[in-house]
């Protein structure tokens, strides 16, 4: 109840430009208010902790140290109310009249002066508390201060260039702000509307909030607690809660660092990659938070792309915000934090991989794509992304995977390179002509099924100086086995090759050649371009990308040693015509096992000339 007349006052100058700023421009979302205003809440009730410690007389010392959120929809008001440190009228004066002071800004200074530093206040009063005029006719603040003789008073304004003090009988320690919402603002009067605010900005501030009676924050700020004395239970209600999920996680990694930023982090890998379920691609989700209050709960830059997978919560009290908290001004420090977070992760990983291989394969077989992509396109992380991918290989059993390091330790020492085949699945790769040849000379062959894996090999290039080669490029280069008898002789080698080049023609057959490579298929096929890898073709052919069309042209290599071929030499003198069908159905034979026969139509009606002269 006011006593006395009103004292009108105008807004500074800068204060005018602000609640311009504010109320057209500042925030992008409306919203932000509520925020803001449970801020600075926090923060008085903050600054009434400390000051309790060091004054023997608090006015009203029985009250709670809370946050009373209170709505009317019928009145269409909002009301903020904390039992902290509270204001003079002077202090609302310069609080909420001069743009050049902030409060907390102030009372971090004093301090500071004296060797001591409170960490856990949030923001700038002062300067956030304009939000309130996005959605406001007017405000009206009341507030007494924690000093046992100063009265209460009522700062009121419609935010149009002026304000009001008076005197205010009755108040309780603290500040209550009583918002007058705009016409179109009327849900920021609904209680569902506000729940749902408060839950998403500020549900692990340090002091209870309450809405309309009920407390809105029970889920505690896990990420700046001792890792020690949390139980898993715990972990888990707020990896769902804050993630909306509805499984447990699969790994998590609770961590701290103080330089070059100081980093509270509690990341979470889900159970599941719901990309690999054919969902839609996953935003990044890892909350960036200062001092327990969100600032972003998506930040695009925080984490590299390829983690896009995690959830949970960054932390740093080291972010300098811009005026409105949405973005952050030196995107320096938001690299920084990428750095440091991304370092860590990998760091956790490798030690998942070394000490806890069950757990890491089960994870690499969920999130194993999202890693290479990053060893494929982060040049910055590489090195660390590349030891830590899995296959199977021709030396491992189904279903059991090695990493490259390890297949490095089982190379022979004449080996260079360090060879892998794409294939649908491990029964292809093992059924086709490429692996023969280094079955025969015990040369592990690492088996990649995904699509994008030939992608991921041709941008990682080597490993530990050793060339990463596809095992059926045509570079291959085998060394040689002792030959069984009966084979073709060279004379004869050099008859049928130049036969099969004359009857395939130079539009689909660019090279001819007795294999090294093959000990029980007739003859393979590889790319005449080395640009061009057939599997890299059937993904650009997938994908409609240009040059995916055009005539297939191959090398063929030829088995001298095989009946088929044998026979062949013989019918290509003594049946032309038959010897022909043989040796296109052998050409499209060995491009079904490249993958590269677009059409088999043709195949067909020839096989069925070959079943009637059979």
């Amino acid at each position: 109840m006011s006593t006395a007349t009103p004292q009108k006052f105008e807004f500074q100058a800068e204060i005018k430009q602000l609640l311009d700023i504010v109320i057209h421009s500042l925030y992008t979302e409306k919203e932000i208010f509520i925020r803001e205003l449970v801020s600075n809440a926090s923060d008085a009730l903050e600054k009434l902790r400390h000051t309790q410690i060091t004054e023997t007389e608090i006015f009203d010392d029985k009250l709670d140290l809370e946050v009373n959120v209170t709505t009317d929809d019928k009145a269409k008001t909002i009301t903020i109310q904390d039992f902290g440190i509270g204001m003079t009228r002077a202090e609302l004066i310069e609080n909420l009249g001069t743009i050049a002071h902030s409060g907390s800004k102030a009372f971090l200074k004093s301090l500071s002066e004296g060797g001591a530093k409170n960490s856990n206040l949030i923001g700038q009063f002062g300067v956030g508390f304009y939000s309130a005029f996005m959605v406001a006719d007017s405000v009206k603040v009341y507030s007494r201060s924690w000093k046992k003789d100063e009265p209460g008073h009522v700062w009121s304004s419609d935010g149009s260039g002026s304000y009001e003090i008076n005197e205010s009988e009755g108040e309780r320690r603290g500040t209550k702000i009583v918002i007058e919402l705009k016409e179109d603002a009327g849900d920021f009067a609904q209680d569902w509307k506000v729940k749902e605010i408060l839950e998403r900005y500020s549900a692990f501030v340090s002091f209870p909030i309450n809405l309309n009676a009920k407390r809105v924050n029970t889920i505690q700020a896990l990420w700046l607690r001792n890792k020690n004395e949390i139980k898993d239970e715990e972990y888990t209600e707020f990896y769902k809660f804050q993630a909306h999920a509805y499984d447990d996680p699969r790994l998590r990694l609770h961590f701290s660092a103080d330089a070059p930023l100081a980093i509270n982090a509690l990341l979470f890998v889900p159970k599941e990659n719901t990309e690999k379920l054919g969902f839609s691609r996953l935003e990044q989700s890892v909350s960036l938070y200062c001092r327990k209050v969100l600032i972003d709960a998506k930040p695009k830059d925080l984490l590299p792309e390829w983690l896009r997978f995690l959830k949970g919560v960054v932390d740093s009290e080291d972010l300098p915000l811009n005026i409105s908290r949405e973005t952050m001004q030196d995107r320096a420090l938001i690299e920084k934090l990428n750095k440091v977070i991304t370092k860590r992760f990998l760091k956790f990983l490798e030690e998942q991989a070394k000490n806890h291989i069950e757990t890491y394969n089960e994870f690499y077989a969920e999130f194993g794509i999202f890693l290479k992509e990053g060893a494929a396109m982060d040049f910055t992380h590489k090195d660390q992304l590349v030891k830590l991918l899995r296959f199977e290989s021709s030396l491992t059993e189904k279903g059991k995977t090695t990493s490259l390091a390890d297949y490095v330790s089982r190379m022979g020492g004449e080996q260079k390179e360090i060879y892998y085949l794409v294939g649908p699945n491990r029964a292809a790769i093992e059924s086709g002509p490429y692996l023969e040849g280094f079955k025969a000379r015990n040369l592990e062959v690492l088996f990649c099924y995904e699509s994008v894996d030939e992608y991921v090999m041709t941008n990682v290039r080597e490993f530990e100086s050793k060339k990463l080669l596809a095992a059926d490029h045509s570079d291959v280069k085998l060394s040689d086995l002792p030959q069984p008898e009966g084979g073709l002789s060279k004379g004869e080698i050099k008859d049928l090759t130049k036969w099969l080049k004359d009857t395939l023609g130079k539009d689909r057959v660019d090279e001819i050649s007795a294999s090294d490579r093959l000990v029980d298929s007739p003859v393979l096929a590889t790319s005449a371009d080395k640009m061009m890898s057939p599997h890299m073709r059937r993904m650009m052919k997938a994908m409609k990308q240009d040059g995916a069309d055009s005539a297939v042209k191959v090398n063929l290599e030829i088995n001298p040693r095989h009946a088929v071929l044998k026979n062949l030499h013989t019918l290509h003198t003594a049946n032309p015509d038959k010897a022909k069908l043989v040796a296109e159905q052998l050409l499209d034979n060995a491009l079904i096992s490249a993958g590269l026969l677009d059409d088999a139509s043709a195949m067909v009606a020839r096989l069925n000339k070959l079943l009637e002269s059979a």
